[in-house]
């Protein structure tokens, strides 16, 4: 352990909190550091979660493609006209969701595209046919058709407004927006969220206050590899960190890495990486602390799974049986009974949870809607995670 960094992995293994200055050195730190970070990472997170790594099993549905945003990285958004965009329709999202009750899945993730509706006349067209003004009303039915099939909604539908958000709530477990970047330095000409009117940093953080002021369980997190410094990821779990301290509410934080994809301005931009993401998931858990929530996409690190784990992560994310990650199609899921496997003989135990964590559903009273708390009872066991259900589709 380098002489100069040992103060501040005593004070993280002791539970105190770590500032800008020290998170930075510790993203900075020389290679040679990198074992006494993921020690320090482990043992925290053995300290808040024991040896427990869960999972939720979803149905991943892009309620609409169509986007305002235009996203240097990004190959989920598309255009009216192109033969890729997609409005899905209520029926669709019914028979879908039955398919996901089926194969067992609690979770439906509604992904979406931020306000077609504002820059594409032929969407709005779509919309009132639907007979709805804005995505966010059709959004509301959306989640009420999946939540009248059992399977229970947890909505990133980009930018949503208070009253929105507050239609929403009744009818979900939980809702998410990721951070990706508290610097609005990114939002500059030639970096990846120059066109993105949705991605201002400071209209994020104000929807994630507003979801805490809602008592909305919330998952956020950052993006890695897309142009930041070392000191903008620590900025940016700090921020996200403060406003969890405030409010309670952010029930899990995402470390996700970057991965180019052909076709976007951003094809030819290197990986985020294996080593940044392993990096950076043990500087979340000593930033975070022992009792947040720390995920990494699986799908998007298939080679580092058991790196991660130690690394201090408690969460593997959604994982579909049924649907791809429609964000990150080139990357698929692992089959759960391989997730399993590879959790376990990491000497963790697997465990599936709902789109909200137990505590939320036990402990902390107020950040779920009192009549969709006793429609989730039956999914659920004492402690909290998902009951076991007899399913028609196998796990893969």
């Amino acid at each position: 352990m380098p002489a100069s960094l040992r103060p501040i992995f005593e004070k993280a293994r002791s539970g105190g909190v770590l500032d800008a200055d020290e998170g930075t050195r510790l993203a900075e730190a020389p290679p040679e550091a990198l074992d006494d970070l993921l020690d320090v990472a482990g043992f925290l997170r053995d300290r808040g979660h024991g040896r427990t790594v869960t999972y939720s099993k979803n149905v991943f549905i892009p309620l609409t493609n169509l986007c305002r945003d235009i996203c240097d990285y990004c190959t989920f958004a598309k255009k009216p006209g192109d033969p890729m965009a997609r409005t899905w329709t209520p029926g669709e999202i019914r028979a879908i969701s039955r398919k996901a009750r089926a194969a067992g899945c609690l979770e439906a993730l509604f992904c979406l595209g931020d306000k077609p509706e504002l820059v594409y006349e032929s969407y709005r067209e779509t919309l009132r046919g639907l007979g709805f003004e804005k995505t966010s009303q059709y959004l509301v039915q959306a989640c009420a058709i999946s939540l009248d099939e059992n399977v229970f909604p947890h909505t990133n539908a980009g930018l949503l407004t208070r009253d929105e958000m507050a239609a929403l709530r009744p009818l979900n477990h939980s809702m998410g927006l990721m951070l990706e970047n508290v610097s609005p330095r990114l939002m500059e000409p030639g970096m990846p969220h120059h066109g993105c009117p949705d991605k201002v940093p400071r209209r994020r953080l104000r929807m994630m206050e507003e979801a805490g002021e809602l008592g909305i369980p919330f998952t956020t997190g950052i993006l890695l590899g897309i142009g930041e410094t070392a000191r903008e990821r620590v900025e940016s779990l700090i921020a996200i960190r403060e406003l969890g301290e405030k409010h309670g509410h952010i029930q899990e934080v995402i470390i996700q890495n970057f991965l180019p994809k052909p076709g976007t301005d951003m094809a030819d931009r290197p990986e985020a990486g294996e080593a940044l993401e392993v990096r950076t998931v043990a500087l979340a858990r000593l930033l975070l602390g022992e009792r947040c929530h720390i995920q990494a996409p699986p799908n998007l690190n298939p080679a580092a799974l058991g790196r991660l784990l130690a690394a201090g992560i408690d969460d593997w994310g959604g994982v579909s049986p049924l649907t791809i990650d429609f964000v990150n199609p080139e990357a698929p899921w692992p089959g759960l009974r391989r997730l399993e496997s590879l959790t376990t003989d990491a000497g963790f135990q697997l465990r599936e949870r709902l789109g909200i964590y137990p505590e939320y559903l036990l402990e902390r009273r107020g950040f779920i809607d009192p009549a969709l708390l006793e429609r989730t009872r039956p999914f659920m066991d004492a402690e909290g995670f998902a009951r076991p259900l007899p399913t028609t589709a196998g796990p893969g």
